[in-house]
């Protein structure tokens, strides 16, 4: 079975709609950041799928993907911007992730 891509996408594109939404529509006193992450290195990595489709991306995961902690340094970088600066969207991936 392949995995539902589609509803992936789907999913994602409605949390950035509604991310920017809440970002217009919330004032200029609170910021609003979409963070997107590549492949990163998590316990989550291949769960639920088939032994033979999580051990495959398990082995992925081991070859290209970031630590956690650079998600971390992007939300803290977005956080530490100057009163009346908001960063709308951060996208953080392995530079080797298509």
């Amino acid at each position: 079975m392949k995995s539902p891509q589609g509803v992936y996408a789907a999913t994602k594109t409605a949390v950035k709609v509604l991310t920017e939404g809440l970002r217009q529509e919330s004032g200029p006193h609170l910021r609003v950041t979409l963070v997107s992450p590549g492949f990163t290195n998590t316990e989550g990595v291949g769960k639920g799928a088939s032994p033979e489709a999580a051990a495959a991306t398990a082995q992925q995961r081991d070859e290209i993907a970031i630590p956690p902690t650079a998600i971390a340094s992007a939300i803290g970088y977005a956080i530490e911007q100057p009163v009346g600066i908001d960063i709308s969207e951060i996208v953080v991936r392995p530079t080797v992730q298509a």
